[in-house]
């Protein structure tokens, strides 16, 4: 019991939304393969669900990781609305979440506080309800997980700053990409913040994508304290193996990877819109119109956004069959040759990892561009809500390493097949496409080094280990 009394437990609380319970997994693991005990505290269905879908990780590792079941009050699980751009559907269990975990894991905490020296709760910047349970503790720090890129607080802090001027960059206020009801409880989850300062702040990027923009934050009052560990990618970087997929260390195979396999280098367009929201039937269309007449390979992953309870199917199914007679009527009976189409989840490491792969359409979520930019693929971006429009900001003015396919401004427009076909061709089969994809290339590079011994996002997670085990 000494030598248990004198450990360090790690709590890691995610938000319960597929990108945030994804960084903080992978932040779970990079902290386990350190021998640190590490508790994932989230509602069961989302347990199960991070587990099913985590890939790129050797297949020992998640044993490392005590998952722990946080209850959450009943709630409603509307269908996802595809003419709403934000998915609002999943609000119900947002605030469920968020008012109804505050509980179980204050016990969780107490039972860890009993029998550990220090209890260190990282938590996401949207469950900062966590933080206000850490700081009832005599023996416990929390710090805040920032799931969105760095970049993101210094033009919420300044839209004027210095940075964003000398590069062009907009950005979107929180209320012209979201609900006015998920900004009401952002708001309230930055008012759990400031009544429970942190003793710092984790961040999924490193300095080869955002260090001017890291220097930057160094200079804004945060409410997670000043300590910034810049730990990016927590996600894999994966290396491929020659002519074939990615090597990810685990014994399961997604059978587009095989697909893959035959396809020439970079000729494959990966295409992919995250697991919260889905396209108009009308758009997918339209997409599938581009697909076919462009000519380019692709892998289209093709389904209904998630539901808030993860058990649900009947009409979920509905809804994605609707999607894929869509794209059938477009696409014709030759697709199968030109491309592959995944209607349920695909192993987007791998795909992104993989030498066939040349570029990643992409709602532009913060997961799947920092995925992406690790890997040296080019982002053709389709901003879909929140953060995103930013990170398409991000990719294609600051670090030169995408385009736009759909402009914020015509968020509520179908985007033609013609449209979509010339951005496709951009990227793929031009002098500026090559260029681009030679940029994406070089970030990827920088990444890799970042992540590697001596790189800045090394030391950083040097620092924090050292700082969570002091």
């Amino acid at each position: 019991m000494e030598m248990e009394s004198a450990a360090v437990a790690i709590v890691t609380v995610p938000f319960p939304a597929q990108g945030h319970l994804n960084q903080l997994l992978h932040l779970s693991l990079l902290l386990a393969a350190r021998g640190l005990p590490v508790h994932f505290a989230a509602p069961e269905p989302h347990l199960r669900e991070a587990r099913a879908r985590l890939h790129g990780w050797d297949g020992t590792l998640p044993a490392a990781v005590r998952f722990r079941a946080l209850d959450v009050p009943p709630h409603e699980s509307p269908s996802p609305d595809p003419s709403s751009p934000f998915p609002a559907h999943m609000l119900p269990l947002f605030e469920a979440y968020c008012g109804g975990a505050r509980a179980p894991l204050a016990a969780l905490l107490a039972e860890l506080s009993a029998t550990h020296r220090r209890v260190v709760v990282l938590h996401d910047r949207m469950a900062a309800f966590a933080a206000a349970e850490a700081a009832r503790l005599p023996n416990a720090d929390a710090l805040g997980v920032h799931c969105l890129a760095a970049s993101y607080n210094v033009g919420w802090a300044d839209r004027e700053h210095a940075l964003l001027r000398r590069h062009g960059l907009v950005f979107h206020p929180p209320d012209a990409c979201a609900t006015q009801e998920f900004v009401a409880l952002a708001r309230r989850m930055g008012q759990e913040r400031r009544r429970a300062p942190g003793a710092g702040m984790v961040v999924n990027t490193c300095r080869a994508l955002e260090g001017d923009f890291l220097d930057a934050l160094q200079g804004i009052p945060s409410s997670d304290g000043q300590r910034l560990f810049a730990v990016g990618p927590l996600s894999p970087v994966l290396l491929p193996l020659p002519g074939a997929g990615a090597s990810s260390g685990t014994s399961r195979r997604h059978e587009c990877l095989d697909w893959l396999d035959a396809q020439p280098a970079s000729s494959v367009l990966y295409v992919s819109f995250g697991t919260t929201s889905s396209l108009r039937p009308e758009q997918v269309r339209e997409l599938a119109a581009a697909l076919r007449d462009s000519g380019a390979r692709f892998v289209w992953v093709l389904r209904d956004a998630d539901r808030a309870d993860l058990r649900s199917g009947g009409e979920g199914d509905a809804a994605a069959e609707t999607l894929r007679a869509a794209a059938a009527s477009e696409l014709g009976p030759g697709a199968s040759r030109a491309g592959v189409v995944v209607t349920g989840w695909a192993p987007q490491l791998e795909i992104l990892a993989h030498g066939a792969t040349a570029a990643f359409m992409s709602h532009c979520g913060w997961n799947s561009t920092v995925e992406s930019l690790s890997h040296g693929k080019p982002i053709l971006a389709w901003p879909m809500h929140s953060d995103q429009p930013w990170d398409a900001e991000l990719v294609c003015k600051y670090l030169r390493a995408g385009v736009l396919v759909r402009p914020w401004e015509r968020r509520h427009d179908v985007i033609p097949a013609a449209a979509i076909r010339d951005a496709i061709d951009r990227v793929m089969a031009s002098d500026e496409g090559a260029e681009i994809r030679r940029r994406a290339a070089a970030l990827g590079e920088a990444v890799r080094g970042a992540v590697a011994e001596g790189g800045s996002s090394r030391q950083d997670l040097d620092e924090l280990v050292a700082y969570v085990t002091r």
